[in-house]
């Protein structure tokens, strides 16, 4: 009888021609950073099933649920990640902190000391690919953005909207890593508004009774699931595309088409007023979102995704089918200008009449403070 195994075939039959070794005995090793949960765990699980991928090396402060990737439980910010990284070939760095109820100062201090000890480690570990995971919020949401705008288009977000100052730090490490580790590649992913699981104050911003529309302003909605996104990464991984890579669903939704498809009506202010409100609700602790991330509703940061769409990548979700998905995961959630509330306070507040008392009582204090000064 022969034996199922060609390797042993060829060696009792030294004529055969030798067996080719599977495309996972070829393919790379990958380390997955914040691998036990959100998109690490995703992209941990969808990397460790591909028959392209020899093994996945998961690394977190926590053991997920992965059974077959190799498991080291550590702080990324741990200087001994090198060690965990020796033979991979691709980093992929997920570890990232942007919960809204995280204090600013900790968050920023994990989110660079972390990707700063990553990049590092990755180069003294032999890493040639580090892969980087940023937002589609870096270019700006700015009346005059093209629409779309292309992967080159200059980074003109600031500093006021959250996580986004960490975001753009992240980026100017990645930046710099190649000339200050020479051979190292550095692949840097943007995705649009992130919808599957997640909670940031854009999506908040759907949890709303009404949608607070900002007088004279032109929004231009663009997701991104999260199952496209661990596709986009999984294409970052097996160099089938490389650079500063944006992803979303194809187009966007104008804000009407929202309104329609959500069911939810608008709620119109001027811009004076609504900044003004969300500046000073934000300062005395009412709410988690600071006025920067208003922006995002009021102006278009629309991406092509041009260049993986060159390599052959296509999303797999529409835009009307990631807002319904959307709406599905906040439903029975109450948020006022960014605040969530429990059913008791939503009920007593009458969501809708919450609102507009909120940012009324902050127009009103601005108006009381300019008439006293004219005093």
């Amino acid at each position: 009888m022969s034996s199922p195994d060609p390797q042993v075939r060829a060696a009792r039959n030294p004529s055969s021609p030798p067996a080719s070794p599977s495309p996972a005995m070829r393919g790379p090793v990958v380390a997955v950073t914040g691998a036990a949960g959100g998109i690490g765990a995703l992209l941990t699980e969808r990397l460790a099933a591909s028959e392209e991928i020899r093994q996945v090396v998961a690394i977190d402060e926590r053991r997920g649920e992965c059974a077959e990737a190799e498991w080291h439980i550590l702080d990324v910010r741990d200087p001994a990640i090198a060690e965990k990284l020796r033979g991979a070939d691709v980093v992929v760095h997920l570890a990232l902190d942007l919960d809204l109820g995280s204090d600013a100062a900790a968050r920023t201090a994990y989110n660079v000391r972390g990707t700063q000890t990553v990049l590092t480690a990755a180069a003294a570990a032999g890493v040639h690919r580090v892969v980087l995971c940023t937002s589609a919020m870096v270019y700006g949401a700015l009346p005059d953005n093209e629409l779309p705008l292309s992967e080159d288009a200059e980074l003109r977000a600031t500093a006021e909207a959250t996580g986004v100052a960490d975001l753009l730090e992240i980026e100017r490490l990645a930046r710099r890593a190649p000339r200050a580790h020479p051979g190292l590649n550095v692949t840097v992913v943007r995705p649009a508004l992130l919808v599957g699981g997640t909670d940031t104050a854009l999506t908040r911003y759907f949890e709303s009774p009404r949608l607070l529309v900002v007088a004279d302003s032109r929004p231009a909605w663009q997701f991104c699931h999260v199952d496209d996104l661990c596709t986009a990464l999984e294409y970052a991984v097996l160099e089938k595309v490389d650079g500063e890579l944006a992803v979303g669903c194809d187009g966007w939704l104008e804000q009407e088409e929202v309104e329609e498809l959500s069911g939810i009506r608008r709620m119109e202010l001027p811009s004076a007023v609504a900044l003004g409100a969300a500046a000073r609700l934000h300062r005395i602790g009412l709410t988690p979102s600071p006025a920067g991330d208003l922006a995002y509703t009021m102006y278009p940061w629309v991406v092509s995704g041009s260049r993986l769409h060159s390599a052959g990548w296509r999303p797999r979700w529409t835009n009307e089918e990631v807002l319904a998905e959307l709406l599905a995961e906040v439903s029975g959630r109450h948020t006022v200008a960014g605040r969530r509330l429990g059913r008791k306070d939503a009920t007593a507040a009458g969501a809708a009449g919450a609102t507009v008392a909120l940012l009324g009582a902050a127009a009103v204090v601005r108006r009381a403070r300019k008439a006293r000064r004219r005093i």
